[in-house]
């Protein structure tokens, strides 16, 4: 059964850094593309990156320039490493995957920039 543990979120000053991790289990990590979606309540979930099995990007345009998906495929693990943080970047993060038809959800990591 594919698992995510998702960490790294918490309270940030605007202008400030966080690094988001995502340790999967139950899956062939390294064959598939992997996203990081967030949510704020009452919108839709929505895409932030997404890095493929070779290790290309996308960005959503609202996040280029400031954020960084990446990937340990030794560690199951994927990265979203947040810069010059924005109060509109408070949200929970999510990572996903998708197997076939099947998305795949992680718990959530909530990231609120504040001062």
């Amino acid at each position: 059964q594919v698992q995510f543990v998702e960490s790294g979120g918490g309270l940030v000053q605007p202008g400030g850094s966080l690094r988001l991790s995502c340790v999967a289990s139950g899956m062939i990590f390294s064959r598939y593309a992997m996203g990081w979606y967030r949510q704020v309540p009452g919108k839709q979930r929505e895409l932030v990156a997404v890095i493929g099995s070779g290790g290309s990007t996308n960005y959503a345009d609202f996040v280029k320039g400031r954020f960084t998906i990446s990937r340990d495929n030794a560690k199951n693990t994927v990265y979203l490493q947040m810069n010059t943080l924005k109060p509109e970047d408070t949200a929970v993060y999510y990572c996903n995957v998708k197997i076939v038809v099947r998305d795949y959800w992680g718990q959530g990591t909530q990231v609120t920039v504040s001062s």
